[in-house]
């Protein structure tokens, strides 16, 4: 029996009328992109002028340094992916305030056309968990003398620090289209008034779809740019420079530091070491090898992260250490997966999602670290989803549990772990093995979840899945098949999530309705999430409130 996931599902529903709908957008867009000059076709509405369109960031906080971001645009028509405009001259400058009355490092920097005039900068020398402030000034050219807006960001604690706790943000999935972005309001409040240590961003930052072929419940909230799937660096660069005209993006980015990893839609849906479910090798898409590096290029140009000298080999996957309570591993699920399979094949133990080298480097990460956590940054679920289980059959439960064997359910979705079980079996007996507690951070999916997670009859860790910024969820998956939405009776994904807690007995919490992101809260004894909810993705001015908290101790398991 072969699984369907959430993405396939999605596409079965957008067909008949859905599809029809979808090329009629796609055309308006283009149409209008003929009628409007390029910046106004940008459609940025943040308020900011040239040359600095896009805001500032950070990103990989260590103890003694941060990634300082930002995008000069030097005039009109150099926007993202045009290939346009002189190199700038910049200079960078950090302070312990906001009014830069005391700098503590200072330094100069190119905005070059060969990035896409982007800037990543890198100061040394800064003091361990301490907040500061920084922000860019032109040098050169028409603007120069112009500043950037003022960014906050915060270091990282000594490697032996002992801090009472840390708090961060947790997101995923911010479909353009689908709606906007007030989680990432509420998230910068919370970082410039100082409860956010960092924000962990695991995946689906964009999405590489057309206009009109992922959206939300009443159609196209507001129209990529470019209209069409992005397939090109060019394409990859405007798409982001596109999510960076947000408001709300930019100030959560400038808010505090982002810990990124990437997932599929960062370059092509169900994406996987030699293709991807969206993609045609071919003329009109080009082959998958050279389609995969436009979008990791367009990815380190336009993340705050600290680049390596790509070769061949490189890797986006990392661990963060902060102080003694944690280290928290970035980990990239999609670069050397192997292709899904039918279920005959998940438990396979030549099948890997994490590929020879990362699991190398994840398995001295586990065993050599000292922290009290080992965080894992996940951008697919682990634990197991399964359906048409025997509810109270202790033995089955006990094979779902561990994922090996024959089961009496099947996996429902094996883009997840799910397809993958032979690694998760060995990822999952090192955290079984390691001197500590154990936490994976999630998104994807598009809705909350809190998973106790087994091995064998041990629970080694537990698992908090985010919901999505605004991708769609069962709402608007149900809306799409039926054309009939009815926000004050969610009685069908109700059904759906009893459905999953009986099946699956680990599952401690899943909701299917809510839009928004989490904010964990880590100590030496527990884990508290608290998952923030949007109230309607599709309202500019939509409000943001606590929904539910989920709080989890090893050897006890969920205490609330």
């Amino acid at each position: 029996m072969s699984s369907i996931s959430r993405r396939k599902a999605l596409q079965y529903g957008a067909l008949g009328a859905g599809v029809l709908g979808a090329a009629a957008a796609g055309v308006a867009g283009a149409q209008q992109g003929t009628r409007l000059s390029p910046l106004d076709a940008y459609n940025q509405s943040t308020g900011s002028s040239l040359p600095f369109l896009h805001g500032v960031a950070s990103g990989d906080p260590l103890p003694n340094s941060v990634v300082l971001w930002t995008r000069v645009t030097p005039d009109r028509d150099a926007l993202p992916g045009s290939g346009l405009g002189a190199d700038v001259d910049v200079e960078w400058e950090v302070s312990e305030d906001r009014s830069f009355g005391s700098l503590v490092a200072s330094g100069a920097a190119t905005a070059t056309v060969a990035e896409d005039h982007t800037v990543h900068v890198e100061p040394f020398g800064l003091e361990p968990g301490t907040e500061y402030f920084y922000r860019f000034r032109v040098t050169s050219g028409d603007h120069s003398g112009a500043e950037s807006p003022v960014g906050r960001t915060k270091t990282a604690p000594s490697f032996n620090a002992t801090p009472e706790s840390l708090t961060f943000a947790v997101a995923s999935c911010a479909n353009w289209e689908s709606g906007f972005f007030s989680a990432y309001r509420d998230m910068a409040e919370r970082g410039q008034a100082g409860e956010l240590d960092f924000v962990a961003f695991l995946g689906d930052y964009i999405y590489e779809y057309g206009t009109g072929e992922y959206h939300g419940k009443s159609g196209v909230a507001r129209p990529h740019y470019p209209s069409w799937e992005i397939v090109t660096l060019e394409d990859y660069r405007m798409r982001y420079g596109r999510y960076r005209t947000d408001a709300n993006l930019q100030a959560a980015h400038a808010s505090a530091p982002w810990v990124v990893t990437w997932d599929d839609h960062e370059s092509a849906n169900d994406a996987f070491n030699t293709g991807a479910q969206n993609h045609t090798d071919g003329y009109a898409e080009g082959q998958w090898d050279w389609r995969y590096n436009q979008a990791l290029q367009a990815y380190y140009e336009w993340m705050p992260l600290r680049r390596p000298k790509l070769s061949e080999e490189g890797h986006l996957y990392r661990s963060l250490r902060f102080g003694t309570l944690m280290e928290l591993t970035m980990m990239d699920l999609r670069s050397y997966r192997d292709a899904e399979t039918t279920a005959a094949n998940y438990a396979n133990p030549e099948r890997t999602m994490l590929g020879s080298e990362q699991y190398a480097w994840l398995q001295d990460t586990i065993s050599l670290s000292e922290a009290t956590w080992m965080v894992m940054g996940n951008s697919v679920m682990i634990a197991p989803m399964r359906i048409l289980t025997i509810p109270g059959n202790d033995e089955a439960n006990e094979a779902l549990r561990n994922a090996k064997g024959t089961t009496t359910g099947f996996a429902m979705n094996a883009d997840q772990w799910d397809g993958f079980t032979a690694d998760r079996d060995r990822l999952l007996k090192l955290l079984a093995e390691r001197e500590g507690n154990s936490f994976f951070i999630t998104g994807d999916i598009h809705s909350e979840w809190a998973n106790s997670i087994f091995y064998g009859d041990k629970e080694v860790a537990c698992e908090m899945v985010t919901t999505s910024i605004s991708a769609p969820n069962v709402d608007e998956i149900l809306t799409e098949y039926t054309g009939i939405y009815h926000p004050e009776d969610n009685s069908t994904s109700q059904l759906v999530e009893s459905a999953i807690r009986d099946a699956n007995p680990w599952v401690k919490h899943v909701d299917y309705d809510a839009h928004g992101y989490a904010v964990a809260r880590l100590t030496a004894e527990d884990v508290e999430m608290r998952y923030y909810r949007v109230s309607d993705v599709e309202d500019p001015a939509a409000s943001v409130s606590l929904g539910l908290t989920k709080t989890w101790a090893p050897g006890q398991g969920f205490t609330s």
